[in-house]
């Protein structure tokens, strides 16, 4: 089951937070096909949002096509981007931990890792 974490400081609205982190639970394998989301109402209570912000969330997930409304049921994944194999599996996640890692030792603050892979998705990603 996906936890939702919502920063009220980053500057993004929370439903698209959620969205941000439904479509990175499905990228990673947390969530497949046919698994259910906790209720938009508990969302809500959970993470201290008004319920109509959880139930945006849902919709905008539902016109992206990955979740699907069963009423008097809940919301199911419909659909998990096509990958050769759950992210979590890659050796990469590995070393990106450990890159995490020293970061932390060597003193960086999380805004001091997130300007430098900004800067390495800008060198690597320029379209993104």
């Amino acid at each position: 089951m996906v936890e939702f974490r919502i920063d009220r400081h980053s500057g993004m609205a929370a439903y698209l937070q959620i969205v941000q982190q439904v479509q990175e639970a499905l990228r990673m394998g947390i969530l497949a096909e046919g698994d259910q989301l906790p209720t938009a109402a508990r969302v809500a209570r959970e993470t201290k949002l008004n319920p109509n912000t959880t139930l945006k969330a849902y919709r905008e997930l539902e016109h992206l096509g990955l979740v699907e409304p069963r009423p008097g049921v809940g919301t199911f994944v419909s659909a998990v981007p096509a990958q050769r194999r759950p992210l979590a599996d890659s050796p990469l996640r590995g070393e990106l931990a450990e890159w995490m890692r020293r970061a932390r030792v060597a003193g960086l603050d999380w805004a001091d890792v997130s300007a430098l892979i900004t800067a390495a998705r800008a060198d690597h990603y320029p379209t993104a």
